[in-house]
C-alpha cells in the first residue's frame, strides 16, 4: 500500500469511511468486523469514524465502538490512526442536527475517547460548522483539546476556504486535515482541495465514489470512468480513486465500505496509474 501523510504521520494513500456500518441499512455486526479486518489486511492505516455515525438515540458512538472491537482483536490494529469527529447529532428521528459549543466540544471528545479505549484521540476534527455558534468557539475548542493532550491532531470538516484559514490561526498552524464532500458527482470542493495543496494540509473526500454507480448507464455523465476502467481491467470505482490520488498529494480519500470485497477493491486503487490523458479527460468532467 502506497503511503501519504496527514501531519506527521504515515498512513495508507486510501482509507476507510466507517459510516455505512453505523448508519441506516447497516450489516450485521459479524460482517462489519470481517470489513474492517479486510481493509487492514490490505495495508489500510486510516479509518474514519463519528460519534453521530448511529442509528437510535440510545446508541451514541456505536461506529467507534465497533471499530475499537474490531482493532482489538487484529494484529495491526494498533498501526491505524483512528479519525473521528464531534459536533454533529443524530436524535434518532433519521434527522441530524448540529452542537458546536465548546462544552459540547469537549464532552463529545471524552466520550469518544471512552469508546476508543485511547488516552489520546489520533486525529479529532470538528465536524460541521454550526451557524448557533461562533466558528473560533468551536474551533478554540478543539485547540484546547490538543494544547491538553487529549487528541493528537486536530482538523475539521464541511468547512469553506476561509474557514479553512481561520481555523489554520485559531490552531497556531497545527490543522492537519481537512474533511469534506468532494466526488465525480460532487465537485464544488474544488476550492478546498486546491488550498489544502498550497497550505500541505490532508484533504480527505468524504463519499468520495458518489455518482460513480451511474457509470455504466448508457449517456451517463460518469461514463469515462466506466469506459477507462474497462481498459485496465479494473472497477469504475477504482479509476475514480486513482483520479483523486492523482490530483495532489494531499488527497487521502475515505470511501465508505460495509463489505470486504468492496474495500479490498477500493485499495487497490493505491497501485492505479492512469495516464496524463485519462487524468486530463476525468479532470474536465
Amino acid at each position: 500500500m502506497h503511503t501519504r501523510r496527514i501531519g506527521d504521520v504515515e498512513v495508507s494513500a486510501i482509507g476507510l469511511g466507517g459510516m455505512p456500518m453505523s448508519i441506516e441499512g447497516r450489516p450485521e455486526e459479524a460482517r462489519s468486523l470481517s470489513t474492517i479486518h479486510a481493509a487492514l489486511d490490505a495495508g489500510v492505516t486510516l479509518i474514519d469514524t463519528a460519534d453521530a455515525y448511529h442509528l437510535h438515540a440510545d446508541e451514541v458512538g456505536h461506529n467507534e465502538i465497533l471499530i475499537a472491537k474490531a482493532l482489538a482483536s487484529h494484529e495491526r490494529g494498533a498501526e491505524v490512526l483512528v479519525a473521528t469527529k464531534g459536533g454533529h447529532l443524530r436524535p434518532g428521528d433519521g434527522s441530524w442536527t448540529l452542537d458546536g459549543s465548546p462544552e459540547h466540544i469537549r464532552a463529545a471528545c471524552e466520550a469518544s475517547l471512552r469508546r476508543l479505549g485511547v488516552e489520546a484521540i489520533g486525529l479529532y476534527q470538528f465536524h460541521r460548522p454550526d451557524p448557533a455558534v461562533p466558528y473560533a468557539e468551536s474551533v478554540g475548542a478543539v485547540r484546547d483539546l490538543l494544547d491538553e493532550g487529549k487528541i493528537r491532531m486536530a482538523g475539521i470538516s464541511n468547512a469553506d476556504p476561509d474557514q479553512i484559514r481561520q481555523a489554520g490561526e485559531i490552531l497556531g498552524g497545527r490543522l492537519v486535515s481537512v474533511q469534506n464532500q468532494f466526488s465525480p458527482a460532487f465537485r464544488s470542493s474544488e476550492p478546498e482541495l486546491r488550498l489544502c495543496d498550497e497550505l500541505g494540509i490532508a484533504f480527505l473526500p468524504w463519499s468520495p465514489l458518489g455518482g460513480i454507480s451511474r457509470a455504466g448507464e448508457l449517456g451517463s455523465t460518469f461514463a469515462p470512468f466506466a469506459r477507462i476502467a474497462e481498459a485496465h481491467g479494473v472497477s469504475p470505482q477504482q479509476v475514480c480513486l486513482a483520479w483523486m490520488l492523482a490530483k495532489s498529494p494531499v488527497v487521502v480519500p475515505i470511501p465508505g465500505s460495509s463489505r470486504p470485497e468492496t474495500i479490498r477493491d477500493s485499495t487497490a486503487a493505491a497501485e492505479l496509474e492512469l495516464t496524463a490523458e485519462e487524468f486530463a479527460e476525468l479532470d474536465a468532467l
